[in-house]
């Protein structure tokens, strides 16, 4: 397990991770850190705990509202071969 520093609005924090994941946590941490900038441009200087607040709300908004991907003819015929192979498998 590693540690990462995290800074977030000036502030830093301490996160672990799996060894390897350093990079991919740092980079959602500079993700985070622009969104709660983004926030704090907007509607100006907030509480740590507000910011926190807000910022999740907006946070999962976005993971809300993220269109979802559709499935490819490619991606049907692979399901459907998988299915085909487990029917096979349990006998059927």
């Amino acid at each position: 397990m590693s540690i990462v520093t995290i800074p977030i609005v000036n502030k830093n924090y301490q996160m672990g991770c799996e060894d390897g994941q350093e990079e991919r946590l740092l980079e959602l941490g500079r993700i985070v850190d622009a969104r709660a900038r983004e926030i704090l441009d907007k509607i100006g200087p907030l509480p740590e705990n507000s910011l926190l607040a807000t910022l999740c709300i907006v946070l999962a908004d976005g993971v809300h509202n993220r269109p979802t991907a559709a499935a490819t003819e490619g991606d049907l015929k692979e399901i459907l071969a998988r299915i085909r192979e487990i029917k096979h498998k349990i006998g059927g």
